[in-house]
């Protein structure tokens, strides 16, 4: 198979699986603390398909990785009725931060997975072998990334509901009327900004250290499994 269509099933495989833990554990946390309405839409499962946007989570990473611009994608957002949540306010926050929290934690199981993986298999340079070492290298800084991206205090982000909900109320509802700009706002600081001012570098001022600070840890992780 073509060495960049590997490049690029590598990354898919590891962001769609990301993105469909991430999704799902906002649905979980959301029903354990009231509201049911993901799992009465069917959307508490880990079937990809009940989950992926064409677009957001294939297309558009894959364009992205291919470009070497940054990439991200999204999923088809597991619905959450705040108001049917027992505390709104809180639960809101709650659930917001599952998403984050669960990638975290999947961050540290593909590193364990990672250092198992050079501690059984290390001397091997079998072509499948390399495939599943690049697919959980993805796996872990996708995670990584997704987590603290989604931490950022921008609508429709999951930092943005965090920050809503420490918000005095009547800052909180003038906050909450940005979210519809939300996603245009993403665009243009990450794509438009960025051709226009390059030296800007946005991405790798603000996003790419603590994500780099952070990885370096999980890799610490992989090495400790291995042996190394």
């Amino acid at each position: 198979m073509n060495q960049t269509l590997l490049q690029v099933a590598a990354l898919i495989i590891p962001l769609v699986t990301a993105i469909v833990f991430h999704e799902v554990a906002h649905g979980w946390v959301a029903r354990l603390l009231g509201d049911p309405t993901a799992h009465e839409r069917r959307r508490l499962s880990l079937n990809p398909l009940r989950h992926v946007d064409p677009i957001g989570t294939v297309v558009l990473p894959g364009f992205l990785a291919l470009v070497h611009a940054p990439v991200f994608g999204w999923a088809k957002p597991v619905p959450v009725n705040k108001y049917r949540l027992n505390n709104p306010r809180y639960g809101m926050m709650a659930v917001a931060a599952a998403g984050p929290a669960t990638n975290l934690v999947l961050a540290g199981l593909g590193a364990v997975l990672l250092g198992l993986l050079a501690r059984t298999l290390g001397d091997s340079d079998s072509a499948l072998t390399g495939f599943v070492a690049m697919n959980l290298d993805n796996f872990i800084l996708i995670n990584v990334f997704l987590a603290l991206f989604n931490l950022l205090p921008i609508p429709p982000f999951d930092g943005s509901h965090i920050v809503e909900g420490l918000l005095p109320p009547s800052a909180a509802r003038g906050y909450a009327k940005l979210r519809p700009y939300g996603l245009g706002l993403l665009f243009l600081l990450l794509l438009v900004i960025p051709s226009i001012w390059p030296d800007l570098g946005i991405v790798q001022r603000f996003v790419l250290p603590p994500v780099e600070w952070a990885g370096g840890h999980y890799y610490a992780l992989a090495r400790l499994v291995a042996g190394v």
